[in-house]
This record gives C-alpha cells, sequence and structure tokens, in this order.
C-alpha cells in the first residue's frame, strides 16, 4: 500500500475515510457508487481503515461506522509515533552494536594480517583506496558522510570519480547530516549528485564514516572519533552484511535533501528531538554539537528555542518537562 498521506493512509482510503464521514448512510455498495469505483476496491480500503482504527463494522448489514475522527486520528498518531519511537531504538541498538564489531576486528589485527581486514593506517591510503573501490564498483557504492558540512576541497576531489562513477551505470546512494542543509555549498553537491542519478538522504546524526561497495567491501575508521589514524578495509561477509543493514536502517529513517522537514506529533524535529536524546545520555553541549554537526552556537540556540517552547527557566527545569511532555518517551514506554 502506498501511504502517500500524513495519517498513513492512500489517497483512495482516505477518499473512503471522508465519504463514510460526509455519508454515513452509505452501505459498500453505495461507497463504491458514490466514488466510481468497485465494491472490491472499498472493501480493501475499508479492511485498510479497519487496521488502522479508523473503522469498524456496523452490528449488520454490509455497513461499516467510520471512527469519530478525533479519536481515531488520535490513536493513529499514537501507533505511529510508538512505531517510530520503536525503530530508531532499533537503530540505535545495531549502531552500538556495529561499533562494538568494528572496534573488535580492529583490536583483532595483526601485523601478519587477518583474513578479510586490511588496515589503512594514513589518509593518502586511505584515499588511494578509495579511487581503487570507485573505480572497480560495479553495482552499488553506500556512504555515510558525517561531520556536517562537507569541506570545499574535499568535495572537489570527489566530483570527478563520483561522476565516472555514477556514468557507468553503478547506483549511489549518501546519507549527510541534517546539518548540511544550511551550508550552501555541500547543498549543490549535494543536488549535483541527485542530478546524475544519485540519491542523497540526511539524517540528524550518524552512526560512523562508511562506506560499503557491491555488497563485498566496506571500509570504516579506524577510530570513528578521530578519521586521521586511517581506515579498516573489510571484507568477511557477515560483518559487510550487517553494515549493510544498519546503512538500509538508517536510510529508511532519513529523509529526501528536498523534502519538507517534518515534525513529530510532538512538534520536535528529528535534529531536536536527537539533541534530546543526546544530552539527556549526558553529553556535553560540545559533544553534542559534534554529533549533530554543528556548531556549539547552534545547539546552545536550538536549546533555548526549546526551553522556551517547553516554558522553563533552567536545564534542570527543561529536563523535568521533557519527562512530563513525554519528549524522552522509549518505544516501551509510549503509549499503544
Amino acid at each position: 500500500m502506498t501511504t502517500g498521506g500524513p495519517i498513513g493512509l492512500d489517497a483512495f482510503g482516505e477518499a473512503v475515510y471522508r465519504a463514510m464521514l460526509l455519508h454515513p448512510d452509505l452501505d459498500t455498495a453505495g461507497l463504491a457508487t458514490h466514488l466510481d469505483s468497485t465494491e472490491p476496491e472499498v472493501g480493501a480500503a475499508l479492511d485498510r481503515l479497519a487496521d488502522l482504527a479508523l473503522t469498524r463494522p456496523a452490528t449488520c448489514g454490509t455497513r461499516w461506522r467510520a471512527v469519530n475522527p478525533e479519536r481515531g486520528l488520535a490513536a493513529l498518531l499514537a501507533h505511529q509515533e510508538a512505531e517510530e519511537l520503536r525503530r530508531q531504538r532499533e537503530a540505535e541498538r545495531s549502531r552500538a552494536a556495529m561499533a562494538g564489531l568494528i572496534a573488535e576486528y580492529a583490536s583483532l589485527h595483526t601485523p601478519g594480517g587477518q583474513r578479510g581486514i586490511e588496515m589503512l593506517t594514513s589518509l593518502d591510503l586511505v584515499r588511494d583506496r578509495l579511487v581503487q573501490l570507485a573505480s572497480d564498483a560495479t553495482a552499488e557504492v553506500l556512504s555515510f558522510a558525517p561531520g556536517g558540512p562537507q569541506p570545499a576541497p574535499v568535495m572537489a576531489a570527489s566530483r570527478v570519480l563520483d561522476q565516472e562513477t555514477l556514468e557507468r551505470g553503478v547506483r549511489m546512494r549518501t546519507v549527510y547530516q541534517d546539518s548540511v542543509r544550511n551550508d550552501p555549498a555541500t547543498v549543490q553537491y549535494a543536488r549535483w549528485l541527485h542530478g546524475l542519478g544519485g540519491t542523497v538522504r540526511t539524517s540528524p546524526t550518524l552512526p560512523l564514516r562508511m562506506i560499503v561497495v557491491d555488497n563485498a567491501t566496506a571500509l570504516v575508521p579506524i577510530d570513528p572519533e578521530d578519521p586521521r589514524k586511517g581506515a579498516v578495509l573489510l571484507q568477511s561477509p557477515g560483518v559487510v552484511a550487517a553494515l549493510r543493514a544498519l546503512f538500509d536502517q538508517v536510510w529508511e529513517q532519513a529523509r529526501p535533501l528536498g523534502a519538507t522537514p517534518r515534525r513529530d506529533p510532538r512538534g520536535l524535529t528529528g535534529q531536536e528531538r536527537e539533541l534530546l536524546r543526546l544530552l539527556a545520555e549526558g553529553l556535553t553541549d560540545e559533544r553534542a554539537a559534534q554529533r549533530l554537526g554543528v556548531s556549539l552556537r547552534t545547539v546552545r540556540r536550538m536549546m533555548a528555542d526549546l526551553m522556551v517552547r517547553m516554558d522553563a527557566r533552567s536545564r534542570f527545569q527543561a529536563g523535568i518537562q521533557c519527562a512530563a511532555l513525554g519528549w524522552l518517551e522509549t518505544a516501551e514506554d509510549a503509549p499503544a
């Protein structure tokens, strides 16, 4: 089912629901006639509406009743919010597991080498291997590009290689951080990629810098906190598959670069929600800014705005308000 509408309905399902609200006397056949459709199509839409708790069968016959939209949509939004929080928590667990797995593989490296592992201990070696991987790619290149706005020299150096890769028919999917939306140079580069056939999305935070090529090779930093230490090239099928799953999970939750910023049912953007989560975990403003790929000034401006919206006069009071408003609920605590 295509869920094009903001409440999780496709266009026809929404039309059926509206018709039921406006014409409660219509049965399935009547709805089909009213909407110039067929009874099987209306029946399928009614089943979807029932799954969303927006309709219920009448006591007899072929009639269905539309649930009061105030109650039905509130329950639906609560369900969608709980599902979003569940997916976010699953992503966080996967990211933590992957960070541990990468660290374990790096620590197992010996001078003789480990099968499926290659240590690239300088930035020059990393750049050379990136050129080789891009040149050898035949199907797909997936990448996380954390750190906020990308340095101009890095984008300039990547332009020719990216163009050659895309012109060979290789698919490219890239996830930047939401903060790049405020950097004209990075946005221009991302749109250039899109114009050549690449696909770009953004996410509030990213677990690490990563490239996965043809589902066979992955390149990740030796130390995610300091890319200057080099990178680990991984070719173990299990590890690469896990990293690909991590990419798919983040990609699903990320949003296209040109999409309008979305707010959750509590009015928070993904970046605001992530900031609150990072601060609740005990990160300093400086560390939260690094994770979000923004400046310290931006973090403090965002937090000041959130405090105004919470009517909080201090960070301590803001923490209490977050809990009272349910802004930091986990999937397990969210209302069903």
